[in-house]
């Protein structure tokens, strides 16, 4: 399982996104993931919603095997959802 989270500095919402990966990185075997600095790489918000297909409002932005997520809530549910962090993680 590869995710990509696009995001900015000084975002809260992308640091607990990246710390929310850094746990499923160590509690899963199978869990890798990709942090993108949409400043750094010099990607727009334009670009964001081209590949995701609708308006983009926020950062982060992120992808679950190429699959759009959407934001850090969605990802926190999604997480819960999909119980990839065992309880006592």
């Amino acid at each position: 399982m590869l995710t990509v989270i696009f995001g900015r500095p000084g975002c809260p919402f992308c640091v607990r996104a990246k710390e929310l990966s850094e746990q499923l990185k160590q509690a899963r075997d199978d869990f890798d993931f990709r942090y993108i600095d949409i400043h750094a790489e010099g990607i727009t918000k334009a670009d964001m919603e081209k590949t995701i297909g609708k308006p983009v409002e926020t950062v982060p932005q992120i992808f679950v095997d190429q699959t759009h997520i959407g934001g850090f809530t969605e990802f926190d549910q999604y997480v819960r959802d999909h119980a990839l962090i065992p309880e006592s993680a």
